[in-house]
């Protein structure tokens, strides 16, 4: 990454999206440019948890706007990162289809502890380096992130179902504040935060840190009320919340430091946050700089280099995890990937990347089972927390891993995808050549791909050294037809 590179990073929270525009400038990230409109996206999931078409819709109109400020920035050079409200939504494919194409750059879906990794990246980032143990907290519309780290480093990351947007509309309904609310509230998300204190308690970290809207929110407030800037103490919560009791409801709130847009929300983040201060017994927050965005810009970064992604150390993490066979999985993923080089386009060395960790991960349900393992495999990357991955990342690799052996057509929906459908390909080759579980002999072995015709070639003579490999290639052929796909092998 040259100095004077544009990044952008697009937060599609649950209560707001958020665009952020940096220059990297000798190593670090010095903002251009923020832009952030309320959507309320949150408040438009139904009790089925789907999303309604007006909620969509505010997203959609938003995203047009970004993707115009955005235009001509390098698909490697943006990030576009979905958190709670798309997690829970079963329509969130039709909207994240449909908005990836209307901003030009692919929406990510991350986990919550994916979220909480890269919310942590963005706090740590931007402030200065010390050894101090950190604890994180970021109160968002529907979910809440609690991280202990030190300098660059999470230790412990987490996220919980509670936040301000989902609080306010299910004990704020109507805009109310009255003291049963807010204790019906604290207790309910004590309750759901109650996990927590094994693992963040008082002796495990120095200073504790506010992140993000509804932390940001309540140390304005504070400090317009002639609080220490940047600084929530649990005396001034508690000051707020008499404020806020007295004023009866959201419409009749008037605090000088409160946007509006946070004006009915107000409500349940106070509440969360007074949950967090007494489970966690935090006696003083500071409001950090950094968020979600500033790590997914950051997180940009080290994803340009195969060297620092973190991907990489999460996929060995997880052959190490299920014993996999490490010496068969990277003679495989070294076999897939240099026929897969041999036949894509130019530019595609993420998706030779991507290639590459399915490969070396194709055995990881073998622990569970052998003749299904395959399927477990594929279950397993859709269920696990992989850090440094996105949820459709994660299915894409688990797709790959369902794929790699038995019928290509229980995957009929993936192979519209040109790219997906040659991966597969040179995945499923790999492992039938490695089916001795050596490393074959590949010399004139070659892979072409026309239209949607792929043709493996070998030496003359080669079937006849290797008739097991060759009868494997055969049947390669059969197991393609009735596919969109023509793979041929021509075995002199």
């Amino acid at each position: 990454m040259q100095d004077g590179t544009l990044l952008a990073a697009v937060d599609l929270g649950s209560n707001s999206f958020r665009l952020e525009i940096g220059r990297f400038e000798h190593g670090h990230i010095q903002r251009v440019e923020y832009l952030k409109e309320t959507v309320r996206q949150g408040a438009g999931l139904d009790e089925n948890r789907n999303l309604s078409a007006a909620a969509m819709q505010r997203g959609w109109d938003c995203l047009a706007r970004f993707a115009e400020r955005l235009a001509g920035f390098p698909r490697g050079h943006v990030r576009a990162v979905a958190t709670q409200t798309l997690r829970e939504a079963r329509n969130r494919d039709e909207f994240t289809q449909r908005g990836s194409e209307i901003l030009g750059y692919p929406i990510d879906i991350v986990s919550g502890p994916e979220e909480a990794r890269l919310i942590y990246q963005g706090v740590a980032h931007l402030l200065p380096q010390s050894d101090e143990r950190r604890l994180v907290v970021d109160i968002g519309g529907r979910s809440t992130e609690i991280i202990l780290g030190q300098q660059f480093t999470p230790h412990a990351v987490a996220s919980f179902r509670v936040g301000s947007v989902a609080w306010s509309s299910r004990y704020f309904a109507e805009g109310l504040f009255t003291p049963q609310a807010f204790q019906a509230a604290e207790i309910a998300a004590k309750a759901v935060l109650d996990e927590a204190l094994g693992t963040y308690r008082r002796d495990a970290w120095d200073v504790a840190y506010g992140s993000s809207g509804t932390a940001g929110a309540v140390g304005d407030i504070l400090e317009a009320l002639g609080g220490p800037p940047g600084v929530i103490t649990r005396e001034g919560l508690d000051a707020l919340h008499e404020m806020l009791l007295r004023a009866r409801s959201a419409d009749r709130v008037r605090m000088e430091g409160l946007k509006e847009d946070r004006r009915p929300v107000i409500g349940g983040g106070v509440s969360v946050l007074r949950a967090v201060f007494d489970l966690l017994e935090i006696d003083r927050m500071q409001v950090a700089q950094g968020a979600l965005r500033q790590g997914a810009l950051y997180d940009l970064l080290d994803r340009e280099r195969p060297g620092t992604d973190l991907r990489s150390a999460t996929v060995r993490g997880l052959m190490q995890r299920f014993a996999v066979d490490t010496e068969h999985a990277e003679r495989v993923a070294r076999l897939a990937c240099a026929l897969f080089e041999q036949a894509a386009p130019a530019g595609s060395e993420r998706a030779s990347r991507k290639l590459d960790w399915a490969a070396r991960l194709h055995e990881v349900g073998c622990r569970i089972s052998h003749s299904d393992y395959h399927r477990h495999g594929a279950y397993i990357l859709d269920h696990t927390d992989a850090a440094g991955f996105a949820l459709p990342e994660l299915h894409r690799l688990s797709q790959l891993v369902l794929g790699h052996r038995g019928k290509v057509r229980k995957l009929e929906a993936g192979l519209d995808d040109p790219t997906f459908a040659l991966q597969l390909m040179c995945f499923r080759v790999a492992v039938a050549l490695c089916h001795a579980r050596r490393a074959p002999d590949v010399e004139g072995l070659q892979l072409r791909l026309q239209g949607q015709r792929c043709t493996i070639s070998t030496r003359p003579g080669w079937a006849a050294s290797y008739p097991q490999s060759a009868h494997l290639l055969r049947e390669e052929s059969v197991a393609w037809q009735k596919t969109p796909w023509e793979f041929a092998a021509e075995l002199p």
